[in-house]
């Protein structure tokens, strides 16, 4: 389990996250740190995992400012097509 503080990025973490993601070991669990803003990104980040097949476990406000996710890269989690 690794965690990765993207809140320097401020809105544009999603590349990031998806690169960490991409280079993650099956079935390794992810956590990442990002700044919440207007709370779009929270829904963001949920769409843009499950539209690349990246499983959500958990979703959580860290602190007045701050929110995190925990991913998981399972094998079944990869899109067919």
């Amino acid at each position: 389990m690794q965690r990765y503080d993207l809140r320097h990025l401020g809105e544009k973490f999603y590349d990031r996250m998806l690169e960490i993601m991409s280079e993650t070991k099956e079935d390794e669990v992810s956590i990442f740190m990002f700044e919440i803003g207007d709370f779009s990104a929270i829904q963001k980040s949920a769409d843009v995992l499950k539209e690349n097949g990246y499983t959500l476990m958990n979703s959580l406000k860290f602190n007045e400012a701050d929110w995190i996710i925990v991913v998981k890269k399972s094998v079944g989690d990869k899109i067919e097509g």
